[in-house]
């Protein structure tokens, strides 16, 4: 089924560490590719503040996507937003973060464990991984009841390295009252859970979470989600998000949210 809003709420500019293009450009392809929307959210992994200089680049990055919304007014709705990484690690830094600008999305997430590097860079022949996810669920348990943020990124995401780049099998259903009390959280505090759908061009090929924990957010009363490709090149600015929507669909949504000024709008899947 082809969807004619397209929007994709989690993309990386030159402005993440990790990122490739320039809002500009990324722009350029989102355009060209026929979304009505995107919202750039790059980096700022808060246990990591100042002696990362995220403190500058999160600057630059409101800077170069302000710029880019003048620049595509009318061809192109684009919106500011901020991947806040490890937020509860020190909560009055993370406040800070989000109070220099003025954000239309700001993205909780989780990509490391305390004192420890990004799940990225773990081998985990060196590890007992469900000791590692045991720590993990319990640091987004304790994310979405803090709750500054407006949408819970890639809630899986330990799996996409795990399951997909190592070949692990991991059991969630171990998981899964602690992933109900995340998704109540979440509801209470009238958070949105993102559908990430990056997985679907790795080797997980899922998205992250998939889509039993995306019916269990519809079913326990969630209302708010959000669709992301967690591009960092600009030929993936919108990928994967149209399969994201069917499984929203699949899972009985029929709008996603769209944060402008951190307010969600509904968006019809249509």
């Amino acid at each position: 089924m082809a969807f004619k809003n397209i929007l994709d709420m989690h993309v990386h500019t030159d402005n993440s560490f990790d990122g490739n293009h320039s809002a500009m450009f990324m722009c350029e392809a989102a355009e060209k590719a026929g979304l009505r929307s995107v919202t750039f959210t790059d980096h700022c992994e808060v246990d990591f503040y100042k002696e990362r200089h995220f403190d500058q680049s999160d600057f630059h990055s409101f800077f170069e996507v302000s710029k880019a919304k003048s620049a595509f007014t009318g061809k192109l709705l684009v919106n500011a937003g901020i991947e806040l990484g490890q937020p509860t690690y020190d909560k009055p830094t993370a406040e800070y973060i989000i109070s220099r600008f003025n954000y239309d999305q700001v993205i909780g997430s989780i990509h490391n464990l305390r004192d420890m590097p990004d799940f990225c860079e773990l081998k985990y022949d060196s590890y007992d991984i469900y000791k590692l996810l045991d720590e993990y669920f319990e640091e987004e348990l304790e994310l979405a009841r803090w709750g500054k943020f407006d949408t819970l990124a890639h809630l899986t995401y330990p799996l996409r390295y795990m399951v997909g780049d190592q070949g692990y099998t991991v059991d969630l259903n171990r998981y899964s009252d602690i992933i109900d009390e995340i998704l109540k959280a979440l509801i209470e505090k009238g958070k949105a859970l993102e559908i990430n759908t990056s997985g679907y061009r790795q080797k997980i090929g899922r998205t992250m979470p998939d889509k039993d924990v995306v019916k269990r957010f519809k079913d326990l009363g969630g209302e708010f989600i959000t669709l992301g490709s967690d591009s960092h090149f600009a030929e993936h600015v919108g990928a994967g998000i149209d399969r994201g929507m069917q499984l929203a669909v699949d899972c009985g949504f029929d709008s996603v949210a769209l944060f402008q000024s951190r307010e969600p709008v509904l968006i019809p899947i249509e």
